[in-house]
């Protein structure tokens, strides 16, 4: 009887319901958790500077620390986690199938579909195809493998999910057969100071998985590379476990008043501008309203009422365009017009007057009408000197008219050289003339 009561107790206790843990929970023991991963990093950290929390607490995160995100079945906060990430911290986002990809969107991070056939399975099942590590190769030797992977020959994957990015660093690939290879792991710098780990695969570091040497010396490579030391020195902070439905709360950094957190979010949204460019919308948006704007601009001016203006060939010929002796006195009396020009014109016509009174001809040369004046005696020594030099400095000023180039003469002097040769060309008409 006594058995029979102890026998009953033990069925109805194995089917009440038990608390159950969910899958990649680091608290759970059993197959399908992570308690090995955090065992690994206790080995690697000591327990002191490991944190398993249920709510991640961004105003408790410092720049020196890590956070390593299992299956996240609450949406990311991006500002945060981003953020964090801009100042130094680091990031391992272990993801398949959970809220992930919509943090993972905003660096450009996508999920793709894993290869159907992949060159790799365990036991033949291509739902567990083996990762290897990305690496090139250069004339027949690897180049360029990731830290992570060092010692890594392949790591089980169980229903992965592949991830697509333009830059980033590829960590692990899933090799396949008749289609692309696939890239599971992919690693960056963000701003050129905190890292940034994805993985579309968290079972690989479940507890069953572990077992697997790559896997295991995959996880401790991860894990090295979320605390090792820094160019600016020794990280020495915390590493945060959080998995599935987590929640969140604060602020990362110093942001709490009105002004230093506007201040902090311009500079959040200056940098993803930056890194990523403009949302989707923003450019179709900007372009329509460019189009309306110069639409609107074009049925303004057009509708603009215009003064009637009169055909040019309606228009009077200016002066300066016209021949003969008006538009020659208009080209001399425009302001423009170098004033020693008009010297130059009088030197001409005076030669030409002198010429005509001493027979000499039109256009006669200024050292022949000066041998006739000498010679004829029509002027004194100090006249006909005077008369010299004032033809002289005029040939100077012709030729230099003729080269353009041009040079301020006073004006006393301009009409010190006028007075002269009018002078002269006056006393010589009177004796022609007495004579």
């Amino acid at each position: 009887m006594l058995l029979r009561v102890v026998a009953v107790f033990l069925v109805v206790g194995l089917c009440l319901p038990r608390p159950a843990l969910g899958a990649f929970d680091v608290s759970d023991t059993s197959w399908e958790g992570t308690s090995e991963l955090f065992e690994l990093a206790k080995k690697r950290l000591g327990r002191e500077r490991l944190e398993l929390t249920a709510t991640l607490d961004y105003s408790k995160l410092t720049p020196k620390d890590g956070v390593v995100i299992l299956h996240p079945e609450s949406t990311l906060d991006y500002a945060e986690l981003s953020a964090f990430l801009r100042a130094g911290g680091r990031v391992a986002l272990l993801d398949d199938h959970g809220t992930g990809d919509k943090f993972l969107a905003r660096f450009q991070i996508n999920r793709v579909r894993a290869p159907l056939t992949p060159a790799r399975t365990l036991r033949d099942n291509p739902s567990l195809p083996i990762a290897e590590p990305s690496v090139q190769i250069v004339a027949g030797q690897e180049q360029n493998r990731h830290p992570i992977t060092q010692n890594v020959e392949g790591v089980v994957t169980n229903h992965p999910t592949a991830l697509t990015h333009p830059n980033l660093t590829p960590v692990l690939t899933i090799a396949a057969r008749g289609e692309p290879d696939a890239t599971l792991a992919v690693t960056g710098i963000i701003v050129n100071r905190g890292r940034l780990f994805a993985m579309g695969d968290p079972s690989s570091f479940i507890n069953l998985m572990l077992r697997y040497p790559g896997n295991r010396k995959f996880a401790e490579g991860l894990l090295s590379y979320l605390v090792e030391p820094d160019s600016w020195g020794e990280r020495g902070g915390k590493l945060y476990f959080v998995s599935n439905r987590f929640q969140q709360r604060g602020e990362f950094g110093e942001r709490g008043n009105m002004l230093s957190g506007l201040g902090q979010h311009l500079t959040d949204a200056l940098d993803d501008l930056h890194e990523h460019g403009l949302p989707e919308p923003v450019p179709l948006a900007l372009a329509a309203f460019g189009c309306l704007s110069i639409m609107a601009w074009g049925l303004l001016y057009a509708a603009r009422p215009r003064p009637r203006t009169a055909p040019r060939y309606t228009a009077p010929e200016p002066l300066v365009a016209q021949g003969g002796v008006a538009g020659r006195i208009a080209v001399l009396s425009a302001p423009s017009t170098d004033p020693a020009l008009g010297l130059s014109e009088l030197r001409s016509a005076a030669l030409e007057v002198l010429g005509e009174r001493l027979s000499l001809g039109r256009g006669p040369s200024a050292k022949l009408v000066l041998a006739e004046i000498q010679r004829r005696n029509l002027l004194s020594d100090s006249e006909l000197q005077d008369l010299t030099s004032a033809l002289a400095e005029l040939r100077v000023i012709d030729e230099r008219i003729l080269k353009k180039q041009r040079r301020l003469i006073p004006v006393a002097r301009l009409d010190w050289l006028r007075k002269k040769l009018m002078a002269a060309v006056v006393e010589i008409e009177q004796r022609v003339g007495v004579g």
